[in-house]
């Protein structure tokens, strides 16, 4: 195209013209071949808002010049053309004119830099929520059951998901620095402010994570055991064996035993809630079980510990079926091997998932962690077998259905 020379405003032309296409004919494009800055800190408030209203959704596409008038609204009509003009002349807009009657009238308005405006206004990108939470999705966390809980976050507004994934990456920071506190505690560190957190993103986390293990709230963490051993405390003893069912045991309490006996045979931990009530009423008398609430936070990792030196005993597994199970049954295992007892996984075998009437298809996150458990040290011979199984099958399954 051939552009004219600058005009006394540094404006360039060029005739859109073509004899074959007579749908041309009569259009112009005006453009500055220079663009030089914008000093909007010192435009009216009218004209910044103004302004806003137009680049705050623009790309490099052409918009009508009668859509740009009508974001203006009638009272701006005239305000918005000489705005256009301050624009062209600053070399911001590329304006497209067709001769109509006898004069150049706008007809298509070109943004050339859209982004560069929004900046200076301090506007978001249109899409910056979007790609802030596809950058924000990449994360894994230290923690599955985050993981997880970022997981349900895909099925919510961008903006939204960000906030709350921010809460989650707070929730990993916390459990890092073992802190313990109530909701607002949780909420200063989180966002700065001990009111920060609304009942809408408190429902959401409870209901996606298991907040007692970051110990976060009112209540004090209770460790679920059935056992037959009598604890000697500093008040007086307790015979465990005397409840029907189980017991549950808070943290102090378990520091405080100052003496225990008799040993168990050996140790059960089950993963499952239910199941693991089902074995605990079950469980003979040489035996103890004890309730895995799934990757073992750091108050049952210390209590468990300090449990098991005064009633040690070797140690029989059992989580799901699934990868997570493998990782949460090491986990726990290592507690004993710490102590340099024995452990095995117990009813975690391939077998055991083969034999399960349903399952679910393994997610991608799944194969993910399959990964980093070959990458990691050799597994139990049980485990290894189970997680080859899950790879074959590519189906998971749940502890409820084998006990």
């Amino acid at each position: 195209m051939d552009w004219s020379p600058p005009d006394a405003n540094g404006v360039r032309s060029c005739r859109l013209d073509d004899p074959l296409r007579a749908s041309l004919k009569g259009q112009r494009r005006l453009r500055r071949g220079s663009p030089r800055p914008l000093d909007l800190d010192t435009w009216p408030a009218d004209d910044r808002t103004l302004l806003a209203d137009w680049v705050r959704k623009a790309a490099d596409k052409p918009l009508r010049h009668d859509t740009l008038l009508r974001a203006a609204g009638p009272t701006r009509a005239m305000s918005a053309d000489r705005l256009l003009q301050t624009l062209l002349r600053a070399g911001s807009v590329e304006i497209e004119e067709r001769h109509e009657r006898g004069h150049w009238r706008p007809w298509q308005i070109r943004f050339l830099d859209p982004a560069g405006l929004r900046r200076q206004l301090g506007l978001p990108e249109p899409d910056a929520a979007h790609k802030a939470w596809a950058e924000a999705r990449q994360h894994r966390f230290t923690l599955p059951e985050l993981d997880h809980a970022a997981n349900a976050l895909d099925a919510l507004p961008p903006a939204r998901a960000l906030a709350r994934h921010a809460l989650l990456d707070a929730l990993d920071r916390w459990q890092a620095d073992q802190r313990a506190g109530t909701w607002r505690d949780f909420a200063q560190f989180a966002r700065g402010d001990t009111k920060l957190i609304g009942e809408a993103e408190k429902a959401w986390l409870e209901h996606h994570v298991p907040l007692e293990d970051f110990r976060i709230g009112g209540h004090t963490p209770l460790l679920l055991l059935r056992s037959g051993a009598t604890l000697h405390l500093a008040g007086g003893s307790w015979p465990l064996a005397g409840t029907p069912d189980f017991a549950a045991l808070t943290p102090a309490t378990v520091d405080a035993i100052a003496g225990a006996a008799p040993a168990p045979r050996v140790w059960r931990l089950v993963e499952n809630r239910t199941s693991f009530e089902r074995v605990a009423r079950a469980c003979p008398p040489d035996e103890a079980v004890l309730w895995l609430p799934g990757y073992p936070p750091s108050w049952w990792r210390r209590a468990v510990a300090s449990l098991l030196g005064h009633l040690p005993a070797p140690a029989q597994i059992a989580c799901d079926p699934d990868p997570d199970g493998i990782a949460i049954a090491l986990q726990a295992g290592q507690l004993w091997a710490d102590a340099g007892l024995d452990w095995q996984p117990w009813q975690m075998s391939a077998d055991t998932l083969e034999a399960l009437p349903a399952g679910r298809p393994l997610t991608d996150r799944d194969r993910a962690l399959l990964d980093r458990l070959d990458a990691g040290p050799p597994l139990p011979p049980t485990l290894a077998a189970l997680a080859a199984a899950l790879r074959r099958l590519q189906r998971k399954g749940e502890q409820e259905a084998c006990l």
